[in-house]
């Protein structure tokens, strides 16, 4: 088990990618833009490997909330390695009491995950 990815809401998408691929030598994936949602987002890979920093942005959403809303944390998500897996993490933190606001299920970017309300409303997505 490990962290597979780090998710950030951003306020400027694109300076955000900047200033990660500028002075961390992050790689970036295409823009995978989600029509129906307004989500934008960008998965970046560091040189050395290990977890990945995921980029995101609702402009339509943020736009009223820039004054309060600086853009930060909004999940983790840790890899278990097989859909079966997922399947039983998620029934397991159901049965413990978490809330389970999406999945399992494939997203429009080709994940399988699903996503707990963890403990203090920590967002933990289990994926493969």
């Amino acid at each position: 088990m490990n962290i597979d990815h780090i998710a950030v809401y951003c306020i400027d998408l694109e300076g955000m990618k900047r200033f990660f691929m500028e002075h961390f030598a992050c790689k970036s994936n295409e823009l995978y833009h989600n029509s129906r949602t307004g989500l934008k987002t960008y998965i970046l890979s560091f040189p050395d490997g290990g977890a990945r920093l995921e980029l995101m942005s609702r402009p339509e959403v943020m736009k009223p909330l820039v004054d309060v809303f600086r853009g930060g944390f909004i999940h983790i998500s840790i890899a278990l390695g097989s859909k079966a897996n997922v399947d039983a993490k998620t029934d397991e933190l159901k049965a413990a009491g978490y809330e389970c606001i999406s999945g399992p299920r494939i997203t429009g970017d080709g994940y399988y995950e699903s996503c707990i309300v963890g403990p203090e409303g920590i967002l933990i997505e289990v994926t493969i």
